[in-house]
């Protein structure tokens, strides 16, 4: 005898809706949800298995029999299944025995599911996102912290190997210890936004949480969807935002997740050239499918709605978008026009952009993880645009580091890789990543990739560093990266925080620290960070010193800064043509002795009438080595600047 009860959340609209590829609220009709019927209190489930010949929920209730609780397929051709069960709890866990159209007997866990086991089973659990949220007054304020005028600078982070308790290495914080170390480390650096790698449920710890089993799960290894909650929740009561990574571009092929989930290719994509990922080995989502567009469009919602994340980083946007993405000639199949776009992909990135703007205007940021030159990324969607809030600037990080890895005599052959990004930085909205891609596979650390002795390496670090957040655009660094980790990220242990005993690890956090502070005071430096006014080129084409001099410009016409690098291990008395009636006075320097700099100090030796680099006056400043220093125009002589606070702990 079936123990299931008809039942449904379903209305016709919805069908419909899910069918058009338009309903962006599935996660409140699919997966299992507590309800009454006729008094009695139970679970309801429902899954989209349209090729299946019988589907039933197994689990720890029912001994993991696949004859007891047989759902209910729907009359309207949705290939939606779903019934009742009287008495089941929070906690229970359960999957899918799924029949497929050929006789065979898959079992699967719930796409919907909000929480799964940890380990080989990974079932799912019925479970809730109930929260009592705290975090109003950020909710009500928060697109002042995440519009394109405001200061983002963003800490990127992995959970697992933030940080552990030294007693126990090999085990992982729950989110509450983790939100009481890190939200005071992020308020005392002076981060805008954290951004975690990826929180959903995922079955290999090698993949960082990239090959994702759960989409709408927060993973289990940290604890319960409430204890996620909390720790954003903490963040944003104390003005921290938060950016998740999300991954709608491929899915690992484990026998209870997504792949073949009926015996058919219904999440993914049948046609191997557009539906296996060749390095991965994953599967990519067929974005031409109207139901995988609603459950993908849904997740994002979900996030962005049900755990109050403020932006979602997207992941490899590249591959989603590129139809010959790491294959051969042959390989793949062109576009209708016969190019390489895969329209079906671009159509679904539009149509995302579209739906979580519309839902949460501009107090939410979406990000493009791309690396190619694909046009008009984060321009809207209504001038043909993908919609993006922001783009990953790939191809300043690769020329940056490219640089800084060559010993400075060699730098001059090599001066175009910093000057190159002015051609096209505007092009998009773009944020600055330094992120953890840079520092894993035997790329070696930030640190190790900086040339010379200690000293130099420290020194270019620091120097790179200004060059970053005074550079129009967002900011990224990946955790570690602040206080100069030496070995590559570890996901399989901590960062090496006793580094910070020695000065020059500790010279080099308080360096970021009040580059996040510089950075958040100075209008100068965000204010017109994604508009060309913002910046102007003093002198970039001294190659024989290696010395780059420009403006960042806010609003105000007084409201200027002026950076100058020195990129050679060589004291200079270096002149710069300024505008007439301008009085310039240097409020940081990367040399300065607590950044364990050789505290050689930069001072203004002249001021002279006279036309240098096609300007009225000039200034002649005495260049710390390999440094970056940064000056603020005064309204007048008589004034006096005050300098960033210098953190002497």
């Amino acid at each position: 005898m079936n123990s299931v009860k008809t039942y449904t959340l379903f209305t016709d609209d919805d069908v419909y809706l899910f069918k058009e590829g338009k309903h962006y609220k599935l996660y409140d009709k699919f997966g299992a949800h507590s309800v009454e019927k006729d008094g009695v209190s139970g679970v309801y489930f429902s899954v989209w298995a349209p090729n299946a010949k019988k589907v039933s929920v197994i689990g720890n209730f029912n001994n993991w029999s696949h004859k007891e609780h047989i759902l209910y397929p729907r009359w309207d051709g949705s290939g939606i299944w779903e019934g009742f069960i009287a008495d089941l709890k929070w906690g229970t866990l359960y999957k899918y025995a799924i029949e497929t159209a050929y006789g065979d007997l898959l079992e699967k866990s719930d796409p919907y599911a909000l929480s799964w086991e940890q380990n080989l089973q990974a079932a799912s659990l019925i479970s809730t996102t109930w929260y009592e949220w705290k975090d109003q007054e950020w909710m009500d304020s928060r697109w002042k912290k995440n519009r394109l005028e405001a200061p983002i600078s963003v800490y990127e982070m992995q959970l697992g190997s933030w940080v552990r308790e030294e007693d126990h290495p090999d085990k992982f914080l729950n989110y509450r210890d983790i939100a009481k170390k890190l939200v005071p480390y992020i308020i005392e650096m002076g981060f805008t936004h954290v951004e975690f790698m990826p929180v959903m449920e995922f079955p290999y710890d090698p993949s960082w949480g990239y090959q994702i089993t759960g989409f709408y799960a927060a993973t289990s290894r940290f604890g319960s969807p409430q204890d996620l909650m909390f720790l954003i929740d903490e963040l944003h009561k104390n003005d921290i935002g938060v950016i998740l990574d999300w991954v709608p571009s491929h899915f690992p092929g484990d026998a209870n997740g997504l792949h073949r989930f009926d015996g058919s290719f219904l999440y993914e994509h049948e046609d191997p050239r557009k539906g296996f990922h060749p390095d991965w080995k994953s599967y990519i989502f067929n974005y031409g499918r109207n139901e995988v567009k609603s459950f993908l469009i849904s997740n994002a919602m979900f996030w962005l709605e049900r755990y109050h994340a403020d932006g979602l980083r997207v992941d490899a946007v590249t591959s989603m978008l590129h139809l010959d993405y790491s294959r051969n000639e042959g390989e793949w199949e062109p576009n209708q026009y016969g190019g390489n776009v895969n329209l079906e992909a671009k159509i679904f990135l539009q149509e995302f952009n579209t739906a979580v703007y519309k839902e949460f205007g501009n107090a939410i940021i979406t990000i493009a993880e791309e690396s190619s030159d694909f046009p008009m990324l984060t321009k809207p969607v209504h001038d043909g645009g993908v919609g993006f809030g922001m783009k990953w600037m790939m191809g300043w990080m690769h020329d940056t580091l490219d640089y800084f890895k060559l010993d400075p005599i060699l730098r001059n052959n090599n001066h175009h890789k910093i000057t190159f990004a002015s051609m096209y930085m505007y092009n998009e909205n773009y944020m600055m990543p330094l992120s953890h891609d840079e520092v894993v596979h035997g790329k070696a650390s930030l640190i190790y990739k900086m040339p010379g002795d200690e000293w130099q390496k420290f020194a270019n670090l620091r120097a790179l560093y200004v060059y970053m957040y005074t550079h129009p655009g967002a900011k990224l660094l990946f955790m570690g990266d602040e206080f100069g980790q030496t070995a590559e990220w570890n996901f399989k242990q901590s960062l090496d925080w006793h580094l910070l005993q020695y000065p020059v690890h500790k010279g080099l956090q308080i360096l970021v620290k009040d580059l996040n502070h510089a950075y958040r005071s100075e209008s100068a430096l965000y204010e017109n960070q994604f508009i060309p006014k913002g910046f102007e080129w003093v002198e970039a084409d001294d190659k024989d010193n290696s010395v780059f001099v420009y403006l960042r410009k806010g609003k105000r016409k007084d409201d200027v800064c002026m950076v100058v690098l020195n990129l050679t291990p060589r004291i200079l008395e270096y002149t710069i043509g300024v505008n007439e009636g301008t009085h310039w006075e240097v409020i940081f320097n990367s040399d300065d002795e607590i950044y364990s700099g050789s505290g050689v100090d930069p001072i203004i030796i002249r001021e002279e009438k006279g036309d240098w680099m096609n300007r009225p006056q000039s200034i002649t400043l005495k260049l710390p080595p390999l440094a970056g220093l940064i000056l603020k125009q005064k309204k007048d002589k008589k004034y006096k600047l005050h300098r960033i606070k210098l953190h002497k702990k």
